[in-house]
This record gives C-alpha cells, sequence and structure tokens, in this order.
C-alpha cells in the first residue's frame, strides 16, 4: 500500500495512506494524492507560492517493489 508524507513548508503534518491522511485533514483522498504530482508542484512554481504556505505530499517507496 502507497504512502505518503504530507509537509507544509519544513513541517511534518503526517505519514500514513492517502485515505488515514485525508480523513485526519478532513479532505479527499485524491487531494492527497494530487499533493504529490509534479504538475501541482509546477503550478506552484509557476505562480511564485512559497513553500511555506502550501501543502505538498511526498510519495514514499512501496515496500513491496
Amino acid at each position: 500500500m502507497t504512502e505518503y508524507a504530507l509537509y507544509k513548508g519544513d513541517n511534518l503534518l503526517h505519514i500514513g495512506t492517502a485515505e488515514e491522511i485525508a480523513e485526519k485533514r478532513g479532505i479527499k483522498k485524491k487531494s492527497v494524492m494530487h499533493y504529490a504530482t509534479n504538475s501541482y508542484k509546477e503550478r506552484l512554481k509557476r505562480r511564485g507560492v512559497l513553500d511555506n504556505d502550501v501543502l505538498i505530499a511526498i510519495k514514499l517507496e512501496d515496500e513491496d517493489d
């Protein structure tokens, strides 16, 4: 099962599956997965959004791989 680490700036908020993080944050599972996409991160760069102001998810390696 894929796990994610959710950050706001340098602060680690949660580690868990997209479903677990979504439940803790009160957001959709799809949102957690979106925060880990390159397109989301590129869009933030183009807009010049500061890293400390946004949520970013890092997809952690699957142990089964």
